[in-house]
């Protein structure tokens, strides 16, 4: 191979394709859609965040990040500035703690998570414009959704079936491209970075019901962050770790026995199909928590005898915890889910407490549900019968999951979960006063006043 087929081969390569991409993040335009897909994922971002900001798995977690004294000026959410990648470390784990975070519908995980912590705490320390701060998120977001979808027989899938949590693995991908377009890299160190953060994925789904799960996407924005600024520094990484073969994907997915979706970046906007959380539990419980809650009027004054849910097969994956024993487990147990649904529980982030735990007429119908796994079921679908005394069945069906792109939730339901999540931490003024500032995020000075208004006096 000559010289002139090796440059033509190696830009043909995934991270220089990738590389390429990020590099011309700043010139590209963005459809107006776009733009406004990235603010509402900043919405909900922000709400869940600051909603979680006394939440357990973020407690440790800053105050750890604090002893260390780093210097630096980003900010962490209500509390101190120190360096970027601590502060994204303690505002991802915080935006992820509650699990009510955005999930990516094909699979690559919770990108929001990695990459507007990266991005916002990188902002602040290196005063970019909010137009530059969005562009680096969507880039990132692309990327991290090509990476990771490919819907059931896809990379993310995949992971989570193997064990490894896409949100960890993947993000911080997403966070290196989202800080290497803030940084100004150019595309060799942008190729240098995602080395540097491919060679350090990790997350196991065995931790999920822990605090280890919020933290990993705490972990891939710090570890973004982290490549980003080693490959401006100089350090050198392999460039071939996004390849098809004796890369990432063989390493954790050894059978190869997946669909790797291409790099198309210009054959759609991966954003415009993201996923957001009605309720405050893994994204796999949803569509039975929606079937569930259309029965509970139906069974309010009925005994329930036996329960059966058809289910698709993440679920057990990722939710299977049939006798969960804290409230963060109960996030990762379907049938809880499931019970709380029934009893009429909304599923918002103050239903998953010791008392929800302990409530006889949840804990009770655990062990009457059955979850029968229907290999081709979509992730979007659930269908459920309820038997009660009398052998009378009930049942429902849930075609598209609420949140999902085709049944998207309203600016209402958008509102109302920022409002239940921020008030009681900001008090309603300023929580209304923060929903007014982030929807008009595009406007100079956004990025100023949001970090005053997060800042640790408040």
């Amino acid at each position: 191979m000559n010289i002139r087929e090796q440059h033509a081969h190696a830009a043909t390569t995934r991270s220089r394709q990738i590389a390429h991409y990020a590099a011309g993040a700043r010139d590209r335009a963005f459809p107006p859609e776009v733009a406004q897909a990235a603010v509402t994922a900043l919405i909900d971002y922000i709400g869940v965040a600051v909603g979680a900001v006394n939440d357990a798995p973020v407690r440790p977690v800053r105050r750890v990040a604090e002893s260390w004294g780093a210097r630096g000026n980003a900010l962490i959410f209500l509390g101190a500035r120190t360096t970027p990648a601590l502060a994204a470390l303690v505002n991802g784990t915080m935006a992820h703690a509650m699990d009510y975070d955005d999930a990516h519908q094909m699979g690559a995980g919770h990108v929001s998570c990695p990459c507007w912590s990266a991005a916002l705490a990188l902002a602040a320390q290196l005063g970019s414009s909010e137009k530059d701060t969005l562009a680096a998120f969507i880039t990132g977001f692309e990327v991290v959704a090509r990476l990771g979808g490919g819907g059931p027989r896809g990379v993310g899938r995949n992971l989570h079936r193997r064990g490894f949590h896409p949100t960890a693995v993947l993000g911080r991908m997403g966070a290196a491209v989202v800080a290497s377009v803030l940084m100004r890299l150019d595309p060799q160190q942008i190729e240098y970075a995602l080395g540097i953060a491919a060679t350090t994925a990790g997350g196991l789904v065995g931790s999920f019901g822990t605090h280890a799960k919020p933290f990993h996407g705490g972990k891939a924005a710090m570890d973004g962050i982290l490549a980003a600024e080693l490959a401006a520094a100089g350090f050198e990484a392999a460039t071939q770790l996004l390849e098809t073969e004796k890369g990432l994907l063989d390493c954790l997915i050894q059978d190869r026995a997946v669909e790797v979706p291409p790099l198309d970046f210009d054959a759609r906007w991966e954003l415009l199909r993201n996923g957001f959380k009605p309720y405050a539990s893994c994204r796999a419980t949803h569509a039975s928590v929606q079937t569930a809650r259309k029965l509970a009027p139906q069974v309010a004054r009925e005994k329930i005898a036996r329960v059966h849910a058809k289910v698709h097969p993440n679920v057990m994956v990722v939710s299977g915890k049939m006798n969960p024993r804290t409230p963060l487990e109960c996030k990762f147990s379907a049938a809880f889910c499931i019970a709380l649904g029934l009893r009429g529980y909304p599923l918002v982030a103050s239903d998953f407490t010791e008392a929800t735990l302990k409530d006889p007429a949840v804990t009770g119908l655990l062990p009457l549900i059955e979850l029968e796994v229907v290999p081709d079921q979509p992730q979007y679908e659930a269908h459920m019968d309820v038997y009660v005394e009398g052998g009378r069945c009930l049942h429902a069906d849930t075609a598209i999951v609420l949140g999902h792109a085709d049944n998207p939730m309203s600016a209402a339901d958008f509102r109302t979960k920022f409002e239940g999540l921020v008030e009681p931490i900001l008090g309603k003024k300023r929580a209304g006063d923060l929903h007014a500032l982030l929807g008009n995020f595009t406007a100079a000075g956004s990025l100023r006043r949001l970090e005053s208004m997060l800042g640790p006096k408040h």
